[in-house]
């Protein structure tokens, strides 16, 4: 599943915010829609589901940050569909009905929970946690491992963060040759044979790693240009590794990464 870059409003120190609204009922959902548009025009509605399994698929392809989610749906809840896209950490605030719901919604760690029918106030109160959360799990607050990394004079400037769950690896560059993603998680593929695993999606390495160095080839798969060997026809479009590894190079990509082979 992909997670989307963040993305933040001018002037203020919050994150714009890009909501998928989940909820089983087609009124709910746009009612929260046309609430969220008057209310909190901060908030932009990337998509909506009507069941768990429609949800996930539209987090992998819209990239939301944050979720509404309407706790009691036919088949899976909204605490199943929490359950299954956990290692996103997206920020979540809980709509239901049903009040009963409301201390397992807090168990669950849901930012806020609505009562519908939503008061408008209380949900402005809940989009600026939602703000803030983003923030902070995107690392809207620079870090001074950040800002030592994006110092030309630092001798961090040539490391590459790898985001996982217990905190983060610093790898150099130059060791990298490729990146894999699989699901929500990727799989950083290094010179010497190792492998380092983030529970970061690829789309989030694209949108921070130096575009001169690393080109996205396909949806699973960046590589290091610096490690890039030929690109071969044969068994359909590759990109050629130094290690011999032969990346796919997707149809799409494919005349963007002719044109920039062919500068060098």
């Amino acid at each position: 599943m992909q997670r989307a870059a963040p993305i933040f409003s001018p002037n203020q120190n919050t994150m714009s915010l890009r909501a998928l609204i989940v909820d089983d009922e087609a009124d709910a959902r746009e009612n929260l829609r046309m609430m969220l548009e008057e209310h909190c025009p901060e908030v932009q509605i990337v998509g909506q589901a009507g069941s768990a399994a429609e949800a996930r698929q539209k987090i992998n392809e819209l990239q939301p940050n944050a979720l509404f989610l309407d706790i009691k749906m036919p088949g899976e809840d909204g605490f199943q569909l929490l359950a299954s896209i956990a290692e996103l950490d997206l920020p979540v605030v809980f709509t239901t009905a049903y009040d009963e719901y409301a201390l397992k919604a807090f168990k669950e760690n849901a930012l806020d929970y609505l009562e519908k029918p939503i008061d408008h106030e209380e949900l402005q109160r809940a989009v600026k946690k939602m703000a803030k959360a983003a923030g902070e799990l995107n690392g809207s607050q620079p870090s001074a491992i950040a800002a030592l990394m994006k110092d030309p004079a630092s001798p961090l400037s040539s490391r590459v963060a790898i985001p996982g769950r217990d905190g983060l690896v610093l790898l150099k560059q130059e060791d990298i040759m490729y990146l894999e993603a699989a699901d929500s998680y990727t799989t950083v593929h290094l010179k010497d044979g190792k492998r380092s695993v983030s529970s970061k999606h690829i789309r989030v390495f694209e949108d921070n790693l130096d575009p001169k160095t690393f080109f996205r080839v396909h949806k699973s798969y960046i590589i290091n240009l610096a490690h890039l060997k030929g690109f071969s026809r044969t068994e359909g479009n590759m990109a050629m590794l130094d290690n011999g590894a032969m990346i796919p190079v997707s149809r799409r990509r494919l005349p963007d990464f002719l044109g920039l082979i062919n500068t060098f």
